[in-house]
């Protein structure tokens, strides 16, 4: 099945995809969650929901950040996400990543290591898979791409990236993260494992406006553009 691509999450038949929400993430100082931030992360889940209709909703990864202890704000918005799901009739499941150390204190619902999809497999990517696959949808490194000066969050398809098998890395779902520019990052540059040949990576950019992805050359054609 093709992925559909829409506001920093993908589709993939009846499963809806979404990384690094980072819940809780806060900008510096007291403020261990800045007002409205919840609000946005579940408003806009919710509007994926209700244009995509899935039957399951997965979080690839980092659903929190990381804590001592967590703030009622973050409990609140994880709350409102299983709300959405719950409304929705789509079966939420969460596949931990390296930041949610305290995902048990919010999160009863259903987990996995990596969850299949037909042929394609759904990981935080931190760590390899267990399983191989066609594809595997992951987070984590949270790509952006700067064209002509100003960044912005990309999705990353590679071919043949990991064992024979695609690989599609997911921005991260929260605007409060800044990302990571990969326009000149190699292979060991990235955190994910599934990533071996960042040269043929190609940038996928959802324009928000226009409501349909740009794709860009693979980057390392892109970095002889530049």
């Amino acid at each position: 099945m093709d992925p559909t691509y829409d506001d920093r999450a993908l589709v993939l038949g009846d499963t809806l995809v979404v990384a690094d929400l980072h819940v809780g993430r806060g900008t510096g100082g007291n403020l261990a969650f800045p007002v409205g931030s919840g609000t946005d992360v579940v408003e806009r889940f919710r509007d994926l929901v209700e244009r995509h209709d899935p039957d399951e909703a997965v979080v690839a990864g980092d659903l929190l950040h990381s804590f001592r202890t967590v703030p009622r704000t973050v409990e609140d918005t994880v709350a409102g996400l299983r709300s959405v799901c719950r409304d929705a009739g789509a079966r939420p499941l969460v596949t931990p990543g390296n930041h949610d150390t305290m995902l048990d204190s919010v999160w009863d619902g259903p987990t996995a290591a990596e969850h299949r999809v037909g042929d394609t497999l759904v990981l935080h990517g931190h760590e390899p898979p267990e399983e191989e696959a066609d594809r595997y949808v992951v987070g984590h490194d949270h790509p952006t791409i700067d064209i002509e000066g100003q960044r912005r969050p990309c999705y990353l398809v590679g071919r043949d990236q990991y064992r024979g098998g695609d690989v599609v890395m997911l921005p991260s779902f929260n605007r409060l993260n800044a990302g990571v520019e990969v326009n000149r990052m190699s292979a060991a540059d990235f955190q994910s494992p599934l990533v071996t040949d960042a040269d043929r990576l190609e940038p996928v950019v959802w324009d928000e406006d226009a409501r349909e992805t740009v794709s860009f050359p693979q980057l390392g054609e892109f970095r002889r553009m530049l």
